[in-house]
């Protein structure tokens, strides 16, 4: 298959280039706090659905929601920069798009289990958590399927850039 040149036309801009030589580890660390706030705070929220920590009241949770999407944007910010520093690495690597796609369904199943479970005050605890068990162990399984696939980014690549 035949790499696009559009990669390496990015790849030989100078912000490509800077994004490379420059900060890339303040990006990927950034990058890294990013998927914290957001795969810690979905996860906080899936353990609680599934009965941890009982004692911890579950409609506060709720507010956990500002980690899950600051985290998002952080990571789409990041991860665009990062995009822009490595084009080929990514855009030719099955597990890249793997990831995004486990980040949509991950998503998908934060937003639905705030619309299921947080969106009626009125609802009991235990209604809480039967409305939201089976999306908090959906949730749980595309957050580890993203972060093992972004780990794995590392190992699965056939060019890290345009080939010479």
């Amino acid at each position: 298959m035949e790499i696009p040149r559009v990669f390496q036309t990015i790849e030989e801009s100078g912000f490509s280039t800077w994004v490379r030589d420059s900060p890339f580890w303040a990006i990927i660390s950034i990058h890294a706090i990013g998927m914290a706030a957001l795969v810690g705070a979905s996860t906080v929220i899936a353990l609680r659905l599934l009965g941890f920590a009982p004692d911890l009241p579950l409609a506060p949770l709720e507010r956990l929601y500002r980690f899950i999407w600051s985290g998002f944007w952080i990571q789409v910010v990041t991860g665009i920069l990062l995009l822009i520093g490595y084009p080929t690495k990514s855009l030719t690597n099955w597990d890249f798009y793997l990831k995004l796609t486990l980040i949509a369904l991950g998503m998908i199943v934060m937003h639905l289990l705030r619309k299921r479970v947080f969106s009626d005050p009125s609802m009991s605890e235990a209604d809480m958590m039967i409305k939201g068990r089976a999306l908090a162990m959906w949730s749980l399984l595309f957050w580890l399927a993203v972060v093992t696939s972004g780990r794995m980014l590392a190992y699965t690549y056939t060019n890290i850039t345009y080939p010479s």
